[in-house]
């Protein structure tokens, strides 16, 4: 289902939810400023929910748990070396496919921004050397709200999934939520033109984000053979028909999406495992460095033709690479003094902006709720007001003389990129303003990054830069344009880096360019909580291994700050908009409530029988929206050495999808007997069952077949987690989480005649601390005894 605002309020779904009760001290999201942006009932499994993209869709959990029923188990017994050899190498294959791809694609897109970025602002420059500065400025708005319009058209109207980063819902599918639509061909190409028309229109944000989700729709669709509807089936692309390999072959496209942005493999690796991954093993982190190493393979061999002049205006630009390894790094005690400052204020302000971003996003809902045209307007208006502030701003400043000792050729420059723009100055001076906001955002970070130019900036110039760039930085981010957070999270820093080494130069001897890669490193692990990756990241961009132990310092010191105050910005995003993300670390309070206890506060769980008729599968499909029903078996049996007469047996648990196949092909039994193995081999295969089937309303079922029986024995998963009804949830949660489950069973204490099996079964959902919280009001209070504590 499909809405017209980005952010939907807590009113749009009223109707199918219960309301909020009005006491606000029941627990701290009483708050309406602590909510996610759509309302959730007040029971243990809240609605199935949650903004995708600009999206509000129903979300499910995933299947990354393995179905061992005895399908499966034939299929794993009867393969043979060959097969499994084939199954090695179409991972590699792929694996290889997914590098190849998003290189080439990042490439196009860097291309196509260069070029259209560089004549638009080559011809701006032309009127300005007239001396029309009015014509300059009315080409530059206009070609710049074309741009931007082009971008929001499609995301708006055509693939709202494609607006924003990708990087939260990416997050979210490998946490276990199935995020629909996030990875068809629509939103990729989507985010491909939008990437392009957003960035080339000058707004402040980045193409780092979007080519993240781009390799990761790259590696879904190659995993899938093609699209839904036009879906290639080679015999290889079977054995990749499930969520496990899916979720790799995401991962591997992560990766690549942040190796294509910086240039950076061994940073995309460790990008993957640090902030997106839940699930990580040795030989996916084989993989996803062999994807990037493909990236930078395809990235190199780009830069070596376009360097004979082949490529339009890319020339150098482009691909970020601040290579300031021509400066010499070395310290002194009171270097520790600005860097430390650094490090302070990128935790300080990168939680600052965290908390600034949630409220502009809430404003943002308010508008963009009143339709697909508001949310238009909003993404125009925000490129009308940033066109105006990049163009008229530098005329505030005043004109520096150029050194002497550089040539006519580097001071003053009138081209595209360059780090002395002579804008509106007279011969032999430059406005060095106009130096870091005409320009594309890549080169407005080459520019601040320069090393061996202490006088090149003036502090005016640099506060006007770090202050406009905070504002467009709350404001561009949210709106219906494909866009990525570390390229404006990465000029704010910059800007406050430079400023302190300016500030600093009396007492320190570290350059201001390293300064500003410090500034920028500082602020996204502020704001991002990222340390290990972004460092290795910065060292891949600035080719200087002298940098890594004070980038080390600035990183542990930003992000011990920045959690001081508030969660990581996609963590404030993944809550906004209701996607049910799992926290690798429980709450304290987790541990002072049973599993049990959760079952208590549901249903009563809803079972099958191993032989069971098919009008009580329908009855069960018709009435629940439950994916999993346990399945028990009544029959008087020999019960094992220890167990109690009379007992029923747990034979494990059968899937929704599985339960519909059944009912699709007429899988039915006139007398009531376990089949055999034959038989099911007959009618189905493993690959049918990984493939998700449509509505029990979609099927037609007689009054006949009503009667008959089904065995449910050779479809369930024999080999289920469970958990015995005394286990915290705390511990719970850590099981469901690291092994990426979608059904957890809680099994009895004791065994005896009358007791079920099974007492409950807990989903994502149910481990959720809001939904716990809301089902047991009085946990809120221990909540906030270990605050205080």
């Amino acid at each position: 289902m499909e809405e017209n605002s980005s952010f939907v309020s807590e009113s749009t779904l009223t109707t199918a939810m219960e309301a909020e009760p009005q006491e606000e001290d029941r627990d701290p999201e009483s708050n309406p400023l602590n909510q996610p942006l759509l309302k959730r009932s007040r029971t243990l499994s809240s609605s199935p929910l949650a903004i995708v993209g600009t999206k509000v869709s129903l979300i499910e959990s995933l299947d990354y748990e393995i179905n061992e029923n005895d399908l499966f188990k034939h299929d794993w017994r009867s393969r043979s070396r060959v097969q499994v050899l084939q199954y090695i190498f179409s991972k590699w294959t792929l694996a290889c496919l997914v590098g190849l791809l998003t290189g080439i694609i990042a490439t196009l897109i860097n291309l196509a921004i260069e070029n259209i970025a560089g004549y638009k602002l080559l011809k701006v420059v032309e009127y300005i050397k007239e001396e029309r500065y009015l014509m300059g400025f009315a080409y530059f708005t206009t070609a710049n709200f074309l741009l931007t319009l082009v971008a929001a058209v499609l995301c708006v109207w055509f693939a709202p999934t494609a607006a924003g980063p990708g990087i939260p819902e990416i997050k979210a599918y490998l946490n276990g939520i199935d995020t629909p639509n996030m990875f068809g061909a629509t939103t990729l190409i989507v985010k491909i033109i939008g990437s392009i028309g957003a960035v080339a229109a000058g707004l402040d944000l980045g193409k780092e984000g979007p080519l993240v989700h781009i390799g990761s729709c790259i590696a879904s669709l190659l995993g899938q053979g093609g699209t839904d509807n036009y879906r290639v089936k080679w015999t290889w692309l079977r054995y990749f028909n499930n969520d496990r390999d899916r979720r790799d072959l995401i991962t591997c496209g992560a990766s690549s999406g942040v190796c294509a942005a910086f240039r950076a493999p061994v940073g995309g690796v460790l990008f993957a495992l640090e902030e997106v991954a839940t699930w990580w093993r040795s030989a996916l982190l084989w993989r996803t460095f062999f994807s990037t190493a493909i990236v930078v393979v395809v990235l190199r061999t780009f830069i070596e033709v376009c360097k004979a002049g082949d490529c339009g205006l890319f020339g150098e630009g482009g691909l970020i690479m601040f290579d300031v390894s021509g400066v010499s790094v070395s310290y002194r005690i009171m270097d520790i003094i600005p860097v430390a400052i650094i490090g302070l204020l990128g935790g300080f302000l990168g939680s600052l902006y965290n908390h600034l971003l949630h409220k502009v996003l809430r404003v943002y809902n308010l508008i963009n709720q009143k339709g697909k045209m508001q949310k238009l307007l909003l993404s125009l208006g925000v490129s009308l007001f940033t066109s105006i502030c990049q163009y008229s701003l530098p005329y505030l400043v005043q004109c520096t003389p150029c050194n002497p000792s550089l040539p006519d050729s580097v001071c003053p420059t009138n081209g595209r990129s360059g780090n002395f723009k002579q804008f509106n100055c007279p011969k032999g001076h430059y406005n060095d303003l106009a130096t870091l906001l005409l320009t594309t955002n890549d080169d407005a970070v080459r520019n601040i990054f320069s090393i061996n130019t202490p006088a090149e900036f003036q502090p005016l110039s640099l506060v006007i830069f770090f202050l406009l760039y905070c504002v467009l930085g709350l404001i561009t981010f949210g709106i219906a344009v494909p866009s990525g957070l570390f390229l404006p999270i990465i000029l704010m820093g910059s800007g406050y880096g430079r400023l302190i080494g300016l500030l600093m130069k009396p007492y320190t001897n570290l350059d201001q360019g390293l300064l500003a890669v410090l500034g920028a490193a500082s602020l996204m692990s502020g704001s991002m909580r990222m340390t290990v990756s972004l460092c290795v990241i910065f060292l891949e961009l600035t080719n200087n291994l002298l940098l890594l132990p004070i980038t080390m310092i600035v990183l542990l010191i930003s992000k011990t700050v920045g959690d001081s105050f508030n969660p990581s910005i996609y963590e404030i995003i993944l809550h906004l908009k209701g996607l049910p993300f799992l926290d690798a670390n429980p709450e304290t309070w987790m541990r002072n409530i049973t599993v049990g206890d959760l079952a208590d506060a549901k249903p009563a769980v809803v079972t099958l029988r191993g032989l069971e008729k098919v009008s009580r599968i329908v009855e069960v499909l018709k009435n629940t929206t439950h994916n999993g029903f346990p399945v028990v078996d009544a029959e008087a049996v020999v019960p094992p050495v220890g167990m109690a007469v009379g007992a029923t047996e747990l034979h494990g648990v059968v899937l929704r999808k599985h339960l519909l196949q059944l009912l699709k092909k007429k899988w039915f039994l006139r007398e009531r007997r376990r089949t055999e193995e034959w038989e099911v081999r007959e009618k189905f295969t493993w690959v049918e069952l990984a493939e998700r089937e449509g509505k029990i309303e979609e099927l037609a079922v007689t009054k006949e077949e009503m009667e008959m029986y089904v065995d449910l024995h050779p479809l369930t998963n024999t080999t289920p987690y469970t958990v015995i009804e005394s286990m915290s949830v705390a511990k719970a949660l850590v099981l469901f989480r690291q092994v990426g489950l979608r059904h957890l069973l809680i099994v009895p204490k004791y065994e005896a005649a009358g007791v079920p099996p099974v007492i409950g079964i807990l989903t994502r959902q149910d481990l959720r601390p809001y939904n716990i919280l809301t089902a047991f009001p009085h946990l809120t209070r221990i909540k906030s005894n270990h605050k205080g504590n």
